[in-house]
């Protein structure tokens, strides 16, 4: 009987010290993955909002803007003004002046026809009339917004907030109002009670109707972006991982259950492979030439940052950076970035105190303490000075103003150039650029390929460089890879570019070759002609 217990005892330890390591991994493996979808659902939700914040910003310059045009708001005079506010405008599709429920002129018709557009659907605190379902006869099968401030008002594609997430269709998205209890835009299955789910919070992650959802509260206006990411993302993952360590678990006993488990939790997520690169010092660097477009000289580079994983996959940034950001890693790579510009450069710029170097920045590294002092001793390991690093800094990272002007002015202070970075993809105003010490405005590749195109964002263009000329700005053209492109933009006074028509990205060992051969030929053909 004794013996029997015994048995049985031994058999249920083996059962718990099997199955319990199996049961902790199932848990773990739903809280990651919940963990994973509810940043997911944060990050659309937070695009959303920052997407609804341009949108109505533009709606309230627009106003501002053809407000002296009151007394004659159809005159042609006011109606070029519409048109120059539409062009400028990334969210709205036409402005015009309202009268009634009617827009008897506007950007897109001029006056040759009156648009019908019926009742406001609500009045928002701020004054604005808004109206929610809008059908024009040109584009019957979309709808639109249309936001009204006095005798001007804007119409807004009401999918354009939401056009975000497109490689994951079945994202639901959408953007509510605290004023109107209805999505002012939406996709897919959004319930309008979620909103309440955030009571005085800014954000707020849960489960709810086969979804995790995330609803973010903007701080700009009374407003909020939702995201709601099906179940089936979650129990996809959680089941893959339950699958892999049920078998292993019974097969192998516990050393094995527990070093899936550990897998699980770590090995397996993402960010802990970053993490380990890091460690690791897997990532390198790519360089890609600068031309001066006014001789053709390489005058600088970009630093571009890779990663080469142990099996010899190139991983390209637009996966790891994102990850770093979210995970409180970018200030370390940004560090490790300087490290290898500083290990690879500084015997080149000794001999070429003129050239520069482009390093990008996050906007957590501008809050990072020790930003500076870093920056200054890469600075002296290098044996350059300051001016030879162009930090680039992307629109985004320019969101917090405050933050933004302040280490702007001690970076420019320092001696440092500062660069903005994809100008145009973002978010930025012409006064809000005007109260920050910058030094160059880059130009993102999306309108370099729109050029000669007769695309909408082909006249784009033409605007940015007039903005950057009125700020004394430098520019650097992104992405140019025909010799169609880089005349149009020496043209209209772009002194510089980088792209393929001009040198792919490289080692930095290359770069050091062309530049000596492009020196050496430069000297035969001074010699020749003395």
């Amino acid at each position: 009987m004794k013996k029997t217990a015994v048995v049985l005892l031994t058999l249920l330890v083996a059962i718990a010290g099997i199955g319990l390591p199996i049961w902790l991994a199932i848990e773990e493996s739903e809280r990651q993955a919940f963990k994973a979808e509810g940043a997911h659902a944060l990050g659309y939700a937070r695009d959303v909002v920052v997407r609804g914040n341009e949108t109505a910003a533009q709606v309230e310059a627009a106003v501002v803007r053809l407000a002296p045009h009151a007394a004659a708001p159809c005159a042609p005079v006011a109606i070029d003004v519409m048109r120059e506010v539409d062009l400028a405008s990334t969210y709205i599709q036409a402005v015009g002046h309202i009268v009634g429920n009617r827009m008897p002129c506007s950007s897109i018709v001029g006056s040759a026809q009156v648009l019908e557009l019926g009742a406001p659907t609500y009045r928002s605190r701020r004054g604005a009339l808004v109206r929610t379902n809008v059908r024009f006869p040109f584009a019957p099968q979309h709808r639109f917004l249309v936001v009204q401030f006095g005798d001007f008002g804007a119409i807004l594609h009401a999918g354009l907030p939401i056009d975000t997430a497109k490689s994951e269709p079945d994202v639901a998205l959408a953007v509510m109002s605290f004023d109107y209890p209805a999505p002012l835009s939406a996709r897919g299955h959004v319930d309008p009670d979620w909103i309440k789910r955030l009571g005085d919070r800014r954000e707020v992650v849960f489960e709810e109707d086969g979804y995790v959802v995330a609803v973010v509260r903007s701080q700009v206006y009374r407003a909020a972006g939702i995201a709601a990411v099906p179940l089936h993302y979650l129990h996809g993952r959680s089941q893959d991982v339950a699958m892999r360590l049920v078998p292993a678990g019974l097969l192998a006993g516990i050393v094995l259950t527990l070093a899936i488990l550990y897998l699980a939790r770590q090995q397996m997520a993402l960010p802990f492979a970053v993490k380990t690169a890091l460690r690791r010092k897997e990532f390198f660097l790519e360089y890609q030439p600068v031309v001066d477009l006014r001789n053709g000289q390489w005058i600088g580079v970009e630093a571009l940052v890779r990663w080469r994983r142990p099996t010899g996959e190139i991983v390209m940034p637009d996966l790891f950076i994102p990850i770093a950001e979210q995970n409180a890693m970018i200030v370390k790579l940004t560090r490790q970035v300087l490290y290898m510009v500083c290990r690879d450069t500084h015997a080149f710029l000794q001999e070429h105190p003129r050239f520069h170097i482009g390093v990008n920045l996050a906007p957590a590294d501008f809050h990072s303490e020790g930003f500076l002092d870093c920056l200054q001793r890469t600075v002296r390991e290098m044996g350059a000075a300051p001016s030879n690093l162009i930090l680039e800094v992307t629109e985004r990272g320019l969101l917090d103003p405050v933050v933004a002007r302040e280490v702007s002015g001690a970076l420019r202070r320092h001696g440092f150039a500062l660069a903005i970075d994809d100008f145009g993809t973002g978010y930025s105003s012409l006064s809000y650029l005007e109260s920050l010490e910058l030094d160059y405005l880059k130009i993102d590749r999306s309108f370099i390929e729109a050029i000669g195109t007769g695309a909408p964002t082909s006249q784009v263009v033409a605007h940015i460089i007039g903005m950057a000329k009125d700020l004394g700005l430098r520019m650097i053209a992104e992405g140019v890879e025909s010799q169609a492109q880089a005349d149009f933009l020496l043209k209209h006074g772009v002194q510089y570019a980088q792209g393929w028509l001009f040198g792919r990205p490289m080692a930095f060992g290359e770069i050091v070759r062309q530049v000596q051969a492009r020196e050496q030929a430069a000297a035969a053909l001074a010699r020749a002609a003395s």
